[in-house]
């Protein structure tokens, strides 16, 4: 009889139990899990995503960009939160490439992020898009800035950064300044590469005149037929688009093969292990086109301060930028005065003159910077510093 008992108890527990469960998977499938657009508890921490390089060749920007994030999310704690909640940060690897980007943002969305602030590689960024506004997420981009991304027109994308176009703007500028005649220009034919050059290109017309362009495979270490190739052009300036790990290799065989000419890089370049990579002799007086720094920005100094005693680093690039992504993400929710995804982009859409380090924020109707905030920086005795305001 105590037998029967047991395993009439233990039946029903078991049935009980898949009843429990069924109604849980019950539950998520309507939605009580899901990310940005869920309509469950506002209570416990607004969760913030962030994809960004950890891994790869540019996996040097990925620590900059999570402690800057992080920088902010303490700061704003520290303050009382955000309409009495704190904030969290979920970080997930991008690794510059299309598919880890996708599997991150997914993996962030399941964890139920209601703002994603990063995005490094426009090519990997690229592909998150729709997984980001199918769950209703919006995106507060602070470094990949290719056209692309914003000829989407997805209402759910904002960028800190300035755009591809901006950029190439600021590039044909400098040459003009600088009395460049023969432009080539190289790119590593990925979005954010190839958009930037196109868009210099078609500024070349007249003088400076374009002189020959060439597209090179990212991950090689022998760039010298490509070198061969653009210098038969006989550029007297030429601009790689890419990032700086093939920069600082395309550097140093340019040198090497005799080429006496400016080089600039673009944004994607902007780290010191370019000049470790390209070596400081060949890399002294190559211009770069980038945005704020945060050894560029006139009165940073206590920032870079609480950074480094935080993390025990110097700032690098785009940590001024994603720590201001944080910052834009924070006051669209607090003038929502809700984490509804819709909410929150009639919010950003409406921020004017709210203070970034790159200046005071104004949207416009494609969700960029009102100005691009681009400027020039230079290698000067190993270390990579201001140049040019372009002012």
């Amino acid at each position: 009889m105590t037998a029967y008992l047991t395993r009439r108890l233990s039946r029903v527990a078991l049935v009980g139990g898949a009843a429990v469960a069924a109604m849980m998977l019950s539950a998520c499938g309507n939605g009580l899990a899901s990310g940005g657009g869920e309509k469950s508890s506002d209570k416990g921490p607004i969760v913030l995503g962030m994809l960004t390089p950890l891994s790869g060749s540019s996996s040097a920007i990925g620590p900059y960009m999570k402690n800057g994030a992080q920088l902010a999310v303490d700061e704003i704690n520290g303050k009382g939160g955000v309409n009495g909640r704190n904030l969290e940060l979920k970080v997930e690897d991008e690794a510059c490439d299309a598919k880890s980007a996708t599997a991150g943002a997914n993996k962030l969305v399941t964890a139920g992020v209601k703002i994603s602030v990063g995005g490094y590689c426009s090519g990997a960024t690229l592909p998150t898009l729709p997984i980001f506004e199918k769950a209703d997420v919006p995106m507060l981009i602070p470094a990949a800035n290719s056209n692309e991304l914003v000829k989407q027109h997805k209402k759910n994308v904002f960028l800190i950064n300035g755009t591809g176009a901006q950029q190439s703007d600021a590039a044909f500028a400098f040459m003009k300044k600088v009395g460049a005649t023969k432009v080539a220009l190289m790119d590593d034919n990925t979005s954010y590469s190839k958009d930037i050059a196109d868009t210099t290109a078609k500024l070349l017309t007249g003088s400076p005149a374009l002189a020959g362009r060439e597209s090179v495979t990212a991950g090689e270490s022998d760039y010298s037929a490509n070198v061969n190739a653009i210098l038969k052009g006989q550029p007297d300036f030429i601009y790689w688009t890419g990032y700086y790990q093939e920069g600082g290799l395309i550097i140093r065989q340019l040198r090497q093969a005799g080429y006496t000419g400016k080089v600039m890089v673009a944004d994607g370049s902007v780290d010191q292990k370019l000049v470790d990579i390209a070596g400081a002799e060949a890399a002294e007086g190559v211009f770069a086109t980038m945005t704020q720094t945060p050894e560029t920005i006139q009165g940073a100094d206590k920032w870079i301060a609480d950074y480094k005693s935080k993390f025990g680093a110097a700032p690098g690039p785009y940590s001024t930028q994603a720590y201001d992504a944080v910052r834009v993400a924070a006051e669209a929710v607090k003038q929502a005065g809700s984490t509804d995804g819709s909410a929150v982009i009639k919010a950003l859409e409406g921020i004017d003159g709210f203070q970034l380090f790159s200046g005071p924020l104004k949207f416009t109707p494609d969700h960029t910077l009102s100005s691009g905030g681009f400027q020039i920086l230079t290698v000067e005795k190993g270390k990579i510093v201001l140049k040019d305001t372009l002012q």
